[in-house]
């Protein structure tokens, strides 16, 4: 069976079938195209011998064929065309295979099974050890001839002259391919010719490894002639400059040798007719890449596993610019031009920008030097950092580059008075009333800084003459969308601002205006700092204490000691905050009648260190909002929710979480992004007869006046006379005062006294130590008091004591209880009436447990009944009796 017709191709097909293949009948009419209605079953069901004897019957013409892939047992054809042998490719390919190392499976693929076509070409079969046969590859071509042209290729031609006529050279065919085998002869095939075997057959199919078939076809690409267009990020295009000058790369271009752009990468094996094969450094793995191919010196490389891309053509000059420079031409020209390469190009200089100057209010200026403090000034005035006199350059023309300019200035700190938080970058400025805002950073507002703080500059070159010029050009918005989409940027962290001299958690004093990096805190102080001494002496001490406790506080009319200490404690927190943890109560200003002074109370706040005033929100959803505003937007160290309604009881599960959180989180208002803020700020409630409800009253430090006459607004007298105009001409001694009054308690050891106080037992016990050394007593000993201003806990209270005089240990249902002693039950605080029993046992569960003075809900279960049953518990207290 190896050169005629056999009349009778059952033979074959039993061949063929018998060594696992699927066979196909093939049409007699040149076509080559299947014999059956279709064939695609047979891409994944083996033909069977009933169907061969039904293909094939005696004295029928008919031709051959085999269904390559898995349906075959995982067998690859790899078909050289006529032209190809003709033309000396199978030689080329033979030679190249054996300088690479692949000579031993190349013989192995050309004597197993191999066939002639009727046209001359060359057929070998094989299997790919441990890997599925691929489809249908083109491996090599190249442009058909014009003496080679068909009819229709003419035609087309001429209907579009830019066509490209193309001959493959070698394929092969996989996974969904057939090809035709001997015997196939007569008019089976368009010449009349036969398929020939030469070598082996179907049972001598050699198996060669994925890995080392890969190697096989990369071989064979290499001899593809098929022009590649050049891309300029591979191979750019030389351009002489009409001067006579040279560029770097195609100076380099000329000079450079190959063996010293590929050392250590790739190695020569074998040239052949101009081209030279190169493998990896080590020899290992076969030919990967060729040089010389075609009118140009080109690289291509066949191989996914090295840096360039596989079947690009790239040029010397592309190649080092890859490999040395990550493909960064310009860097790698520059290189180039460094190592003599080329001419060196004129450049046309950018006039250097004046530095910035004004005060830094919003971004877009900073202080001018010569306005900074003299040595010897007694008060150190509100001052921002100073911008260095001369500003940094930055070429912007690639936008990478520009980015990376960007962040690098800011992470060796030529970008002054920008900072940032979880938000992102941001600054901080002041509004028309001098209180510190500060301001997330937006596009626009990146751009405008960085125009007065970078002379930025895109680089034009004349493609003619090569002549660089550096032309000033601010940074595109999307450029500056770009660095503020980051996760992170390399500025210090802004972690709160402050607005007087405060105590580090080291014990140290943070007096200088600006930026302090022990903390990452901004000082912008409220008023006139004034200098304070080193040390602080027992007369300082003195004066202090006067100024704050017998001057300015001396006629507020306090109901009791303790409204008077939780007062100085809440004024004396700000200058604390950052040398205790976690967070601290609110402070609620009550009186009993307006005009009392809480008003001055609260200005006390607002003329030493800036308060930010709110009123009080219609509901929880725009707490939460008038909260995150406050802690996002504005630096003030006192936040002040005013006048509540008259006998409002504040009762909002909101403000309780507020309260009890070191940190609060929440959505941006306008924006989809989350944000998460440090809960620094002192909260401040002011109103007429206020009391608490639920979890609010342990939330509270009560500070109550009252004047006890009917029209306190005309009052008179008072030591300091009208308070406000006092407080603007003094509010800087003020702020020294109190700062004077913590340095000396920190200097005296900053003894502690225990105070619990739930979450904020650190604040209290502080507050407790530093206004003992003051001689301030009342610290938090207004605990009943407190309880009375929460109108929850003391409707609970008395409602317990009257249920545990009436039934005493006695365990009753809640409806008993609330029918019994519906003159105390708790009313529904919406509606004030009395709950019914199902409301009234929610209300019991929802408090099981708790104690309400010395008495406590305790449930029972009555398992008879499924039901909750109730008795109150007295608590009994140490050295009281049994």
């Amino acid at each position: 069976m190896t050169d005629a017709q056999t009349p009778d191709m059952r033979a074959p097909a039993r061949e063929y079938d018998d060594a696992g293949l699927c066979v196909l009948p093939i049409k007699a009419d040149g076509t080559k195209a299947p014999a059956v209605r279709s064939w695609t079953p047979y891409k994944v069901n083996r033909s069977t011998p009933a169907e061969h004897d039904s293909w094939f019957p005696p004295g029928t013409a008919a031709g051959i064929a085999v269904v390559y892939g898995a349906v075959s047992g995982g067998v690859e054809m790899i078909e050289f065309e006529g032209t190809a042998v003709k033309e000396g490719l199978l030689d080329d390919v033979t030679e190249i295979m054996s300088a690479s190392g692949l000579g031993t499976e190349w013989q192995a693929i050309l004597t197993g099974w191999a066939s002639e076509s009727p046209s001359g070409g060359r057929h070998f079969r094989v299997r790919p050890g441990g890997a599925p046969v691929r489809g249908n590859t083109k491996l090599a071509s190249r442009l058909a001839r014009p003496e080679e042209y068909t009819p229709e290729e003419k035609q087309r031609l001429a209907e579009k002259p830019s066509s490209r006529i193309v001959r493959v050279q070698i394929e092969t065919r996989g996974e969904g391919g057939y090809g035709l085998v001997e015997p196939s002869s007569g008019t089976v095939h368009a010449t009349g010719r036969p398929y020939l075997r030469i070598e082996g057959g179907p049972d001598t199919i050699p198996t060669i490894s994925a890995e080392r078939l890969d190697a096989v076809h990369e071989v064979c690409r290499m001899v593809d002639a098929l022009p590649i267009p050049e891309a300029p990020k591979t191979a750019p295009r030389p351009q002489p400059l009409p001067d006579g000058g040279l560029r770097p790369g195609d100076d380099f271009e000329a000079r450079a040798d190959w063996s010293e752009i590929l050392a250590g990468i790739f190695k020569p094996v074998t040239t052949r007719g101009g081209v030279t094969y190169w493998a990896w450094a080590d020899g290992k793995g076969g030919v990967k890449a060729t040089t010389g191919r075609g009118d140009a010196d080109r690289l291509f490389v066949f191989t996914t596993s090295s840096d360039f891309l596989p079947e690009v053509p790239y040029s010397k000059f592309g190649a080092y610019a890859l490999l040395e420079h990550g493909g960064n031409h310009k860097a790698a020209a520059a290189e180039l031009r460094r190592r003599g390469f080329g001419s060196e190009p004129a450049r046309r200089r950018l006039a250097p920008a004046p530095a910035p100057g004004g005060p830094f209010s919003d971004g877009s200026a900073a202080l001018d030097p010569d306005t900074s403090p003299e040595q010897g000034a007694e008060r150190t005035p509100p001052d921002l950092q100073v911008v260095p006199a001369a500003r940094p350059d930055l070429d912007i023309t690639n936008e990478a580059d520009a980015i990376d300019g960007v962040l690098d200035l800011m992470r060796t700190g030529h970008l002054p008075d920008l900072y940032k938080r979880s938000g992102g970058p941001c600054w901080v400025h002041q509004d028309d009333s001098n209180n510190p805002e500060v301001r997330q950073l937006g596009t626009d507002n990146l751009r405008a800084y960085l125009a007065d703080h970078l002379t930025s500059y895109t680089v034009r070159t004349d493609p003619k003459t090569e002549t660089v010029t550096e032309e000033r050009e601010l940074l595109m918005p999307k450029t500056c969308g770009t660095i503020l989409g980051r996760k992170d940027w390399p500025l210090p962290p802004l972690r709160g601002i402050v607005t007087s001299p405060v105590i580090r958690p080291d014990g140290t004093l943070l007096q200088a205006p600006g930026y302090d990096t022990a903390t990452g805190l901004y000082l912008h102080p409220r008023v006139a700092l004034r200098r304070l001494r080193a040390e602080v002496t027992a007369d300082s001490l003195a004066k202090a204490k006067d100024i704050v406790l017998h001057q300015m506080l001396a006629d507020f009319p306090w109901e009791k000691p303790s409204d008077r200490a939780h007062y100085l404690g809440a004024l004396l927190t700000p200058i604390l905050r950052p040398y205790f943890h976690g967070p601290t109560p609110m402070v609620i200003l009550s009186s009993t009648s307006a005009g009392s002074g809480k008003t001055l109370l609260k200005d006390i706040f607002k003329y030493a260190y800036g308060s930010s005033d709110t009123p009080w929100p219609e509901n929880d959803t725009e707490l939460r909002k008038s909260i995150t505003t406050q802690l996002y937007t504005t630096g003030q160290p006192v936040i002040v929710l005013d006048n509540l309604p008259n006998g409002y009881t504040v009762k909002s599960p909101v403000l309780s979480a507020l309260l009890t959180a070191e940190t609060w989180g929440d959505r941006v208002l306008g924006a989809s992004a989350a944000v998460t803020m440090p809960n620094d700020r002192l909260w401040i409630l002011t109103g007429n007869g206020l009391q608490t409800g639920g979890d609010n009253g342990r939330r509270a430090m009560w500070v109550r006046i009252n004047p006890n006459v009917p029209d306190p607004d005309q009052r008179d007298h008072f030591k300091v006379g009208d308070l406000r105009p006092w407080l603007r001409a003094n509010a800087s001694t003020v702020v020294a005062a109190l700062v004077t009054m913590v340095r000396a308690w920190i200097a005296d050891g900053a003894r502690t006294v225990r105070t619990r106080k739930g979450d904020y037992s650190e604040w209290a016990s502080m507050l407790a130590g530093l206004l003992a050394f003051l001689g301030v007593p009342g610290w938090m000993t207004d605990r009943d008091d407190a309880m009375k201003q929460d109108s929850e806990t003391a409707e609970w209270a008395a409602f317990l004591i009257a249920w545990r005089e009436r039934f005493g240990d006695e365990i009753i249902t809640a409806g008993a209880a609330g029918s019994t002693l519906s003159e105390y039950a708790p009313r529904h605080p919406k509606t004030g009436e009395l709950p019914s029993a199902n409301v009234l046992g929610g209300w019991l569960k929802a408090r099981d447990g708790r104690f309400f003075g010395d008495l406590r809900i305790i449930r029972v279960w009555d398992s008879h009944r499924c039901s909750n049953r109730w008795r109150v518990e007295a608590h009994k207290r140490a050295g009281s009796e049994q």
